[in-house]
């Protein structure tokens, strides 16, 4: 189990998703498109009281625990332990360390001396516990790779939680689950996309109800990605990094004077619509040089630069480090 996540959470060989997809009416779901989960694992424990389990940092990763009979205590260093009941969904987005358990003063055990059952690369049963009361669990570590992705995680609380589903996304929730143990289970051709776009929805339904209600989320970039005009502005720079945007040309996109969009830009998204560019190309730079083979000049005119040497300098600008010292020196 320890090399399966540990080979799981390293950086994905994949190339960025294509960020050309059509105009979306709804700029914050144009972003929430372009979030793509990868390197998923996936745990169904069966867990009799009293237990605990201590969970391990997994950097650049995203863990979540679903409740799906009895009730167990989610502790993560400063914060207070949490109930979590049948049904309660917990998302620990910054992957640091955390124990889960069947009573707030449980002694826990580290998580790679618990014996497990691989029922495949991608899932594995857990039993483990006394012999008192019954917990269900399933558990996963995934990871975002798209920029969108990690930027979006980048706001969200050490943990969030969803104890309460409408009758008709409880439903959903279970029967999802169900999909998910059971292509897990067989295998059958396609299965692991399958079990990943399953776990795309999931989260992100999660990640859209804590949208809606948490008052974090109505300010920033998530404001930003719901003003009629800026919104608009972000999607378009998301959706075609690499066209010659200006100022000029984006307050024409949105309809909106030069000087009235550069001003609402910079108050709600808190940088100058040009920084914003940058920084986004740059930060998909970084994933292009990290997780492809692709040379810095095929990189640079992907994101709309027209010399290997101006792509370098911005990149400089951005991470005080040149383009090749990112690179994985076991990049394929």
């Amino acid at each position: 189990m320890a090399g399966l996540l540990s080979v799981m959470c390293q950086t994905s060989d994949m190339t960025e998703p294509n960020t050309k997809i059509p105009p979306f009416t709804d700029p914050l779901g144009e972003t929430l498109h372009l979030l793509h989960l990868t390197g998923t694992y996936y745990c169904k424990s069966e867990l009799t009281a009293p237990w605990g389990v201590d969970l391990p940092a997994f950097d650049g990763c995203m863990m979540f625990h679903i409740v799906t009979a009895g009730y167990c205590w989610l502790d993560v260093e400063g914060d207070e332990p949490r109930l979590l009941q049948q049904g309660s969904l917990a998302l620990v987005p910054h992957g640091i360390g955390h124990s889960i358990r069947s009573h707030p003063n449980a002694e826990t055990d580290a998580l790679f001396d618990i014996p497990v059952e691989k029922i495949s690369d991608r899932y594995e049963i857990m039993r483990y516990g006394g012999e008192g009361e019954l917990t269900h669990l399933t558990c996963g570590v995934v990871r975002f790779d798209h920029v969108a992705g990690r930027q979006l995680i980048a706001l969200l609380p050490k943990v969030l939680q969803i104890d309460t589903w409408a009758d008709e996304a409880g439903n959903w929730l279970q029967s999802t689950l169900r999909f998910i143990a059971r292509e897990a289970k067989e295998l059958r051709p396609g299965g692991e996309t399958v079990i990943t776009h399953l776990a795309d929805i999931l989260i992100i339904q999660a990640i859209r109800s804590w949208i809606d209600s948490a008052p974090e989320a109505d300010c920033g970039w998530l404001a930003a990605l719901r003003d009629d005009h800026v919104g608009r502005a972000l999607a378009a720079i998301h959706r075609e990094p690499e066209k010659e945007w200006s100022v000029d040309l984006l307050a024409k996109e949105v309809g909106m004077s030069r000087s009235g969009f550069s001003a609402r830009f910079t108050s709600l998204v808190g940088e100058s619509a040009m920084r914003y560019l940058t920084q986004w190309r740059m930060q998909l730079a970084r994933s292009q040089l990290q997780e492809t083979s692709d040379t810095l000049s095929v990189i640079a005119d992907r994101l709309g630069y027209q010399s290997e040497a101006a792509f370098c300098r911005a990149f400089k600008r951005v991470f005080d480090v040149s383009p090749g010292s990112v690179r994985h020196t076991d990049t394929p």
